[in-house]
C-alpha cells in the first residue's frame, strides 16, 4: 500500500495537509475486528463512526449487495421506483414512530438534516408563514454542510470558524441533567424561554435526543426530550429529532426518542441504516407535514438528490432492517451497556478522568486534558484496538455482535492510555 503517496495527495477528515497525522493501512475487516496491511488484528471501537453495528463483511448483507448489483446497481429516482426502495421504506414505517407515513430517502446525514430543514421551512411557507429560525441546543453536532452547520453549536464545535457567515439561529441550554441523575425541571428553563420569546419565526426545534454525539459525546434526561415536545406543542413549532447518531438500537431502544415515549414531526437517520456498508440516509416526515410541504405554491417538496433511493443501498439497508428484526439486538447492547456499567467506574479513580458515562452500546471517558492524537492513536493500535477521539473524549460505540472479551479490550486499552502523559497533552 503506497502510503507516501496518501500522506502527500490524500486529505484525510479533519487532519492537516501540512502535518498530516499517521494513517494506518487496513486490508480488510470481519466481524468486530480490523486487519492491518502487516496483519495486526484492532478490535474496533468506532462501528466506522458509529453505522457498523452488525460488524463487518456480514454474510447476509453481502449477499444483499451481490444479489442486487447483479440487477442494477443505480438508476434515477425521479420518475422511477424499485422494489429496494419500496421493501426499505416498508421496514423503515414498521419500526419509525408511528406517526411518520413519510419518507425521503437521501444520501448522507447531513443532507437528511438538510433535507429535515427544508421541509420545516416549505411547511411554514404553505402556511403563509415566514418562519426562517431554528431553535436547537448547545453542545450539539448535525453534520458538515452549511445548514447542517448553522444549527451545530456555532462556538463550542468543529464549525465555530465559519461564525458570521453561517444563518444565525437561536440556541438554548443543553440539558444538566444526566440520564441517571434526578431530574432538575430548571433545565427546561432557558429552552422555554427561547421559545416563548421566539416562537413566531421558529419553524422547528431540531436536537439530537438523549445523545448530543460529536458535540460532546453528553447524556442526558429523558424528561428533558419529553419537555421539549410538550413546548413545541404548545407553542405550535414543529419538532425535528436527529437520529442519525442514535438510531437502529445504539441507545438500547430502537430510536433513542423512545427513552421519553414522544414522537417527532420529523425524524433524520443514516449511519446505521446499510450497517456502515455504503452511505444512505432518510428523512421521515408525518403526513401532517408532508401533505401541508406539498400543498403549497410549489406543490411538492423542492429537493431531488441525484442517488436518491440508490437500488444498491437500499437492498443492504433493506437487509440491515432485517437483522434488527431479529431482534437480537436488544440483547446485545444490554449486554454492552452492563459491561460498561461494570468497567467504566473504575477508571473514575485516576487523576485524569473527569467523567465516565454509558448508555445502551455508548461508553464515554471524558479526561480533563485533552487527547495527543498521535500519540494515543499509536497506543491504541498498539493496544490491538481501534478508538478514535477527539479533544478530551475517549468514547466507544462497538458494532452490536462486540462479546465480553472485546468490550473488556476496548475498556483495558483506554485505561494503560491513562497510564500514560505521553497520550495526553
Amino acid at each position: 500500500m503506497d502510503l507516501a503517496f496518501d500522506r502527500r495527495h490524500i486529505w484525510h477528515p479533519y487532519t492537516s495537509t501540512l502535518t498530516p497525522l499517521t494513517c494506518y493501512p487496513v486490508s480488510s475487516a470481519k466481524g468486530v475486528m480490523l486487519e492491518l496491511e502487516d496483519g495486526k488484528q484492532l478490535v474496533d471501537g468506532m462501528s466506522s463512526w458509529w453505522s457498523a453495528i452488525h460488524g463487518y463483511n456480514h454474510p447476509y448483507l453481502n449477499q444483499a449487495a451481490h444479489s442486487q448489483i447483479d440487477k442494477m446497481s443505480h438508476v434515477m429516482f425521479g420518475g422511477i421506483t424499485h422494489e429496494p426502495a419500496i421493501n426499505l421504506c416498508k421496514k423503515l414505517l414498521s419500526l419509525a414512530p408511528n406517526n411518520l407515513q413519510h419518507v425521503f430517502l437521501a444520501d448522507s446525514g447531513s443532507v437528511a438534516v438538510e433535507v429535515s430543514l427544508k421541509m420545516a421551512l416549505q411547511y411554514w411557507h404553505a402556511k403563509g408563514e415566514s418562519r426562517p429560525k431554528f431553535l436547537t441546543l448547545r453542545d450539539g453536532y448535525h453534520g458538515d454542510t452549511f445548514a447542517a452547520m448553522s444549527v451545530t453549536d456555532p462556538d463550542n464545535s468543529m464549525h465555530s470558524l465559519y461564525k458570521g457567515f453561517l444563518p444565525e439561529h437561536i440556541f438554548a441550554q443543553s440539558p444538566k441533567t444526566g440520564y441517571w441523575q434526578e431530574w432538575n425541571e430548571s433545565d427546561l428553563d432557558d429552552f422555554k424561554q427561547k421559545l416563548n420569546q421566539h416562537h413566531q419565526e421558529i419553524a422547528a426545534v431540531i436536537l439530537e435526543p438523549i445523545v448530543q454525539g460529536a458535540g460532546g459525546m453528553r447524556i442526558y434526561h429523558p424528561n428533558f426530550l419529553k419537555g421539549v415536545r410538550d413546548l413545541c406543542d404548545q407553542f405550535g413549532v414543529l419538532l425535528i429529532l436527529d437520529e442519525i447518531a442514535t438510531g437502529f438500537g445504539r441507545t438500547g431502544k430502537m430510536f433513542a426518542c423512545e427513552h421519553a415515549d414522544i414522537q417527532p414531526d420529523i425524524l433524520c437517520v443514516g449511519k446505521a441504516l446499510t450497517s456502515g456498508y455504503m452511505t444512505l440516509s432518510a428523512t421521515l416526515a408525518s403526513s401532517e407535514v408532508a401533505h401541508t410541504v406539498c400543498g403549497g405554491d410549489a406543490g411538492c417538496f423542492m429537493h431531488g438528490p441525484t442517488f436518491m433511493g440508490n437500488p444498491l443501498a437500499c437492498a443492504v439497508a433493506t437487509a440491515s432492517m432485517e437483522l434488527l428484526e431479529q431482534n437480537h439486538w436488544q440483547a446485545q447492547t444490554k449486554q454492552i451497556e452492563s459491561l460498561f456499567a461494570e468497567l467504566l467506574p473504575k477508571l473514575m479513580h485516576y487523576d485524569l478522568v473527569d467523567d465516565v458515562r454509558w448508555l445502551g452500546a455508548i461508553g464515554v471517558v471524558e479526561t480533563k486534558s485533552p487527547v495527543n492524537m498521535e500519540n494515543i492513536q499509536a497506543h491504541f493500535v498498539d493496544q490491538g484496538v481501534w478508538i478514535r477521539p477527539f479533544g478530551k473524549l475517549i468514547y466507544m460505540m462497538p458494532p452490536f455482535i462486540s462479546e465480553a472479551e472485546h468490550v473488556g479490550k476496548l475498556v483495558g486499552a483506554i485505561e494503560t492510555a491513562l497510564q500514560d502523559p505521553n497520550c495526553f497533552q
